[in-house]
């Protein structure tokens, strides 16, 4: 069992009640979807913000970086906080017979085709080419927010997890939450190969609005903070959305590729 979130410290006071959340649920790790310490993601913020809630399951966390960690020059207040947690802006690892895959965009990381990061996802992908795959960074590929909008400049990135059969993307970066049907790259509906999307951007820091929903877009909230609970199966997984202030839900389960 996994949780993850993004958009999650504003303040000591922001981060609280999802961070006690994750307490009450034990997951066997954490999974961060950028701008985990606002404003500037500096090492200060997030010894002062970060530490005192979700520090504590630092151990177990598996980070991805968002736009905000950039405002500071190469994202160092992230790299120094985290350690060996996050080895790179971009990495990958195996749990509970799934394989994950943290990357990240923003100044001097490229996800363009051909990229540096690109490339290396395609090495990855075909070392891994019979396990359920999931992949998370910060700007969802698709969203129907009203502050932020669809970021195509990951087309490249979901052709390829999309080529590998991949099963599942999380997004933060909009405050709220979202989940798509699954889809192609240019997002039509595709039930037999398609891509789930979750945007999380629940974490703690601030709510945005809902805008009218886009194509595939299944269920949205933007009144409650919390988590995604992900249960991990061999050929499968459940997913289920844990307020930690309202009272929105969303569940259920879906098969692998």
């Amino acid at each position: 069992m996994i949780t993850a979130a993004g958009d999650i410290c504003g303040s000591a006071t922001d981060c609280t009640p999802t961070g006690n959340l994750i307490r009450t649920i034990a997951p066997s790790a954490e999974l961060t979807l950028g701008d985990n310490a606002y404003e500037s993601g500096t090492l200060a913020e997030y010894n002062s913000e970060y530490n005192p809630n979700w520090g504590s399951f630092k151990p177990t966390t598996y980070p991805a970086p968002g736009n905000h960690e950039y405002d500071s020059a190469g994202a160092q207040g992230y790299f120094d906080y985290f350690g060996s947690r996050a080895p790179s802006p971009y990495y990958s690892f195996d749990l509970g017979g799934w394989h994950l895959i943290s990357l990240a965009s923003d100044s001097g990381v490229s996800n363009a085709k051909g990229s540096a990061e690109e490339t290396w996802l395609l090495n990855d992908l075909a070392a891994h080419p019979s396990t359920c795959t999931l992949a998370y960074w910060h700007e969802p590929r698709f969203t129907s927010g009203t502050v932020h909008s669809s970021d195509s400049s990951w087309v490249p990135i979901w052709t390829d997890l999309y080529n590998a059969n991949a099963d599942l993307v999380l997004n933060g970066h909009v405050h709220n939450y979202e989940r798509f049907a699954p889809q192609t790259p240019s997002g039509a509906r595709d039930d037999a190969r398609g891509i789930v999307e979750i945007v999380s951007g629940t974490g703690g820091v601030s709510h945005y609005a809902s805008g009218s929903p886009i194509a595939n877009s299944v269920v949205q909230n933007d009144t409650s903070f919390g988590v995604l609970k992900l249960t991990l199966h061999p050929g499968s997984y459940d997913w289920q959305f844990m307020p930690a202030t309202g009272s929105f839900a969303d569940s259920g389960s879906r098969a692998c590729h």
